[in-house]
């Protein structure tokens, strides 16, 4: 008697004398003769009782090793047909991506704040509109604003953009923030994200942070693809870098020094060491490495000078008019790699008077309005730019201030 299992992929059965699987989903057989093993068992009455029931539990053992032989087999077949791309099923070539050419995610950090989300739309309009780059933004805000930003994107056409909404604890900055009543707006909590980026953005070993107050004009790559040397957590832009900004900063009479940011009367600021003729940055565009900021506890060292200030007033919004920019300024001193000087084109804002010419503005990546001129409000400057890329609140309540409004 000779007796045969045979599996099939739906339901176990059996037949006469050839085991077969059938895999018709990637048109493969599998052929598994058990005949061949030449194995059979043969019931003669001259064998005693003994080796004929020794014969059958050999022979049982070898059926139940062949079994198992055959159902690894077909485990394997199975596996590499769904781990492989059947190009044996098609008549076309496959190109398959390696790491290296998959396409990299640019992580941009923006805050919207109450009273100013308009900013940080037509911030994000701007960078997604001129970039083929597979950027995932993430959108900062406190709990009472991120239901209102969320509904804005998702009700426009920003709805197709990658998006994550972070919402940030006020709680962190406790004990840390000097009060000052010359300049309020910048005592906001969201002015400070920029101190805590590795704890709002984990996954990503480099990260763009940008003010909510700044239009793209270039394709963000360029600036993502920034250099950071050995050793430098974050890339600034300096405000002597470009000579076509130098006519603005003097007719403004705008600080670009860190004499403008620190109290050099106090001591502890003249024990820093640094020449207060030397040339400041404006933080409003970071490209940072993650990395080096957590080794080099970047957070802890901003958050001890941002304590001193408390205690000591060692800068103020009176002096450079950034309370944020002063600690960066000295955690960062002789720290950083630079931004190109046309990816920060800056101090829009500072006046609604003093105006860049078009074609030096037409040529520039990035425009930045800071200080108290804002283009969402009256009086600004270079309005125009800006609106092109603002996208008007669904719900209505955020509103553009305008001469005829």
């Amino acid at each position: 008697m000779k007796r045969v299992v045979c599996w099939n992929v739906d339901k176990l059965c059996r037949c006469g004398r050839t085991s077969r699987i059938f895999l018709s989903h990637c048109n493969l057989v599998i052929c598994w003769d058990l005949l061949h093993v030449n194995i059979s068992v043969y019931h003669r009455s001259q064998f005693s009782s003994n080796r004929t029931t020794g014969h059958m539990a050999l022979l049982k053992k070898i059926n139940q090793l062949l079994l198992l032989l055959l159902v690894l087999t077909v485990c394997a077949i199975l596996y590499n047909k769904v781990h492989q791309v059947p190009l044996a099923l098609r008549n076309e070539t496959v190109d398959l991506e390696s790491p290296e050419e998959m396409e990299e995610e640019i992580p941009v950090v923006i805050c919207a704040a109450a009273g100013r989300m308009g900013a940080a739309v037509a911030a994000i309009s701007s960078i997604y509109s001129n970039t083929e780059a597979n950027v995932l933004f993430y959108i900062v805000g406190l709990k009472t604003t991120i239901p209102h930003i969320r509904k804005w994107i998702e009700n426009s056409k920003l709805k197709e953009i990658k998006f994550k909404v972070v919402e940030f604890n006020p709680m962190v900055l406790k004990g840390k923030i000097r009060q000052d009543a010359s300049r309020p707006e910048l005592l906001q909590p969201l002015n400070f994200v920029r101190f805590y980026l590795p704890l709002l953005i984990q996954k990503h070993e480099k990260v763009i942070y940008l003010d909510d107050d700044v239009i793209v004009q270039g394709d963000i790559q360029e600036l993502y693809d920034t250099k950071l040397a050995p050793g430098h957590a974050a890339a600034f832009s300096d405000d002597c870098d470009l000579p076509s900004t130098h006519e603005m900063v003097r007719s403004v009479g705008m600080q670009n020094t860190y004499m403008g940011f620190l109290d050099y009367r106090k001591q502890a600021i003249r024990d820093l060491g640094i020449s207060p003729s030397t040339c400041s940055f404006n933080p409003g565009v970071i490209v940072a490495n993650m990395s080096e900021w957590k080794h080099q506890r970047i957070t802890k060292q901003l958050e001890k000078w941002m304590q001193r200030n408390v205690e000591e007033n060692l800068y103020s919004s009176t002096l450079g008019g950034g309370v944020a920019t002063s600690p960066m300024l000295i955690v960062f001193h002789g720290k950083y790699s630079s931004i190109n000087p046309m990816w920060h084109i800056r101090h829009l804002g500072w006046s609604p008077d003093a105006r860049y010419s078009e074609q030096f503005l037409q040529e520039a990546k990035l425009l930045h309005w800071n200080g108290r001129y804002k283009p969402w409000d009256y009086p600004s400057v270079h309005t125009d730019l800006w609106e092109n890329w603002f996208i008007p609140d669904p719900s209505g309540k955020f509103k553009l201030t305008r001469p005829d409004s």
